[in-house]
């Protein structure tokens, strides 16, 4: 009998195990913004990540990236602990990861060029002479829909839209491979954003890049997200290929979300029925070891209120923490 072969499961691009990252505000006050966390990120995928203001998705996404040392947990990328690389393996690490900042506004120095904007990162993680990163500027420039004279001009002088593709040229100039992008479109018209996201989508698709793409437009992550996990007060409380979540969601605050989409049909959505959240968003500071959703959930029980849920798999890559489905 000929031996059966075995299925080999490749490595994530990047892991994050039972990620936790606390704030003390006073001696007997923390705040708990990313609270065990838990997901990977598989080579070439979009991640969305979506969840109200608050919750901790930009903290997630800039523990990933080294800007935020974590409380405690692991993030893993290539298999290497992010926390214990030597110098030589940071410097790798911090030209392979690279991150897209919510607000174009803040995020580019008024006292550079663009041109020096895009090309800083060069200098750093490359050997290139100072004409062969002006050269890749220019290119990476033109990639994302600007040109030649913009290189002398500083950020002052550009639209919201245009400045958000000096960060994404930015992020790309040094040969990046995964990216978290932290509500790029959030702050520009909605006409600019089609624009940027398309573009993204072109980029990933040309470079072979991965995204984690932090928003809280659920229409946009869905048209660009190959998984989504939903978070709600520093907590994971589903996860699932996106098709699966849009069509199947489970959390009581996952269906609440989804329901709040306009559609453009006016006869569909007036048969859409919207789930309202009653009551205010608890407070991440010193929050009760329980569902963190009870407060506001019509489903909640005592054990809500009294056990944390664990994260459970109910289909194949589609995970939930809530104790309704053990009913």
């Amino acid at each position: 009998m000929s031996e059966e072969k075995k299925i080999v499961v490749p490595e994530p691009l990047l892991k994050v195990d039972d990620l936790c990252k606390f704030f003390r505000i006073s001696r007997n006050a923390v705040l708990k913004a990313v609270n065990h966390v838990t997901f990977n990120i598989n080579k070439g995928e979009t991640v969305g990540l979506v969840g109200e203001s608050g919750c901790g998705k930009s903290t997630t996404g800039r523990c990933l990236v080294n800007l935020y040392e974590p409380t405690s947990g692991h993030v893993y990328f290539k298999g290497k602990d992010t926390m214990t690389l030597t110098k030589a393996e940071q410097m790798k690490f911090h030209s392979d990861v690279q991150m897209i900042f919510q607000n174009p506004y803040a995020s580019l120095n008024p006292r550079m060029t663009v041109g020096e904007i895009v090309s800083e990162g060069m200098k750093i993680h490359t050997k290139l002479s100072h004409a062969e990163c002006m050269e890749k500027a220019e290119a990476l420039l033109h990639r994302v829909g600007l040109n030649k004279e913009h290189m002398s001009r500083f950020s002052h002088e550009f639209s919201g839209g245009q400045r958000q593709r000096i960060g994404i040229a930015r992020a790309l100039s040094v040969d990046p491979e995964f990216i978290v992008c932290d509500e790029p479109i959030s702050a520009l018209d909605v006409s600019i954003q089609a624009q940027v996201i398309n573009m993204l989508k072109e980029l990933q698709d040309d470079l072979g890049l991965t995204y984690l793409f932090i928003a809280h437009d659920l229409s946009v992550v869905k048209y660009i997200s190959d998984r989504v996990i939903v978070m709600y007060l520093g907590t994971v409380v589903e996860e699932a290929p996106a098709d699966e979540l849009y069509a199947h969601p489970t959390h009581p605050y996952t269906k609440a979300l989804l329901s709040s989409i306009p559609v453009a049909d006016p006869k569909v959505a007036k048969s859409n029925k919207r789930i309202h959240i009653k009551g205010e968003i608890p407070s991440p500071i010193n929050p009760k070891e329980c569902c963190q959703f009870a407060d506001r959930c019509v489903y909640a029980t005592d054990r809500c209120r009294a056990e944390v849920p664990k994260r459970k798999e109910i289909e194949p890559g589609h995970f939930v923490s809530c104790h309704l489905i053990d009913q």
